[in-house]
């Protein structure tokens, strides 16, 4: 089945729809939903979910990345994207339950495909062991518990490498460096973490 998606101008005005390969081939402007699950654990302290990709993606392939993320298909609203939290991780989460970051740009090239995306940009509050996790094998090769404070010292270059549990993968621990988080243009793990902590303290009002 075809997966078509709105294409916007650089202004975020509408310009038609165009089926996804199409879009990443032309290097057209979509829209893109991201969330990240984070909670606070009494004896693990502040906690960040992530995925890895599993290893068939076409994209990125077995890299570490936002903990549920997917296009916004043709007519879609930002409400509809909690379906991709459900869908990757077989979790029932509301939009309300969602704290927003804003949106931002990406644009990055992969080998003959062009990315120019929006994304919109949640934190949820949810805590589970992510073992216990449905996650949708097709994209999800696993989940790893990321120590958000740890991970801020490695963002910052304290540290090179940290460890984290892991569930679904070849072993319940993962040895994690920055070179296995998907690369972005800017420094948006960083602050997510940090935004991540600053929720977890009780903060709503957030930007990416």
């Amino acid at each position: 089945m075809v997966e078509m998606l709105d294409i916007y101008d650089e202004n975020l005005r509408p310009l038609g729809v165009k089926d996804r390969d199409a879009v990443h081939r032309d290097g057209d402007w979509h829209r893109v939903f991201h969330c990240w699950v984070i909670y606070r654990d009494p004896v693990e302290g502040d906690v960040l979910v992530v995925q890895r990709r599993g290893a068939l993606k076409k994209t990125f392939p077995n890299y570490l990345d936002v903990t549920a993320a997917g296009h916004f298909t043709a007519g879609e609203t930002m409400r509809d994207g909690v379906r991709e939290v459900q869908e990757e991780l077989g979790i029932k989460v509301h939009f309300e339950d969602l704290i927003p970051l804003g949106r931002r740009l990406d644009v990055a090239r992969y080998g003959e495909l062009i990315d120019r995306e929006f994304t919109d940009c949640f934190l949820c509050i949810y805590r589970q062991p992510i073992g216990a996790y449905q996650v949708q094998r097709s994209e999800v090769a696993g989940l790893v518990a990321v120590p958000i404070d740890a991970a801020i010292d490695l963002c910052e270059g304290r540290r090179a490498s940290l460890t984290c549990q892991a569930a679904g993968l070849e072993s319940p621990t993962l040895k994690v460096t920055l070179d296995d988080f998907v690369p972005r243009v800017d420094a948006y793990l960083y602050k997510v973490l940090l935004l991540a902590k600053r929720c977890l303290n009780g903060e709503r009002s957030l930007a990416v």
